[in-house]
């Protein structure tokens, strides 16, 4: 991989404001990546490519990251960043809304990261239960969502993202098969390990 790279393509996300995965949040989420060496990765939101390019590095040899980003702009400049960071071998941008995708969807991943439209949090951790293999790991970036979901928080703007949200985190942790923990780093990283 090609840390320059990588580090120029950081570093306009940020000017672009394009949201990317803060670095206290990668840090945990490579950590445990570095530990388990993923053969297959599922992304739901690519944005620009950053997060996948940061976790193609811990991969097992020939593994792969599946990413679905709906937004065709993205899909470009990700492909173009993904190929600046020398992995376009080990990532697989599917383009196309996650609502439609997921379900077309086969074989099992060693990791989920979520990282999309927060609405759809509950739908997205159905169908990354149903694609998780055993003892695989869900990552959920930004469930906090600037604090709004653990306050009562109710104005009309945001309401849908932060009830959904709540809905998604509820499930989470009343879900047996699942060893669930809600990190304060970000704006919010839940970790779901199957048991």
């Amino acid at each position: 991989m090609n840390k320059v790279e990588l580090a120029k393509i950081k570093q306009k996300a940020l000017e672009d404001h394009i949201p990317i995965i803060m670095d206290d949040t990668l840090e945990v989420i490579e950590k445990e990546l570095k530990e388990n060496k993923p053969k297959r990765i599922l992304e739901i939101g690519t944005a620009v490519g950053y997060s996948a390019i940061c976790f193609s590095e811990f991969l097992q040899n020939n593994g792969i990251i599946d990413t679905i980003e709906r937004e065709h702009s993205r899909v470009t400049e990700a492909l173009d960043n993904i190929k600046r960071a020398e992995v376009e071998d080990k990532i697989n941008i599917i383009e196309g809304d996650a609502v439609e995708v997921l379900p077309t969807l086969t074989g099992e991943y060693d990791v989920v990261f979520i990282d999309a439209s927060k609405g759809k949090y509950p739908f997205f951790l159905k169908e990354a239960l149903r694609l998780l293999a055993p003892k695989g790991i869900i990552f959920a970036d930004n469930v906090l969502y600037k604090g709004y979901v653990l306050s009562d928080y109710n104005k009309h703007k945001q309401r849908t993202a932060v009830r959904n949200l709540r809905e998604f985190l509820s499930e989470l942790q009343s879900n047996e098969t699942l060893e669930t923990k809600i990190l304060e780093v970000g704006d919010g990283l839940a970790i779901a390990k199957r048991k």
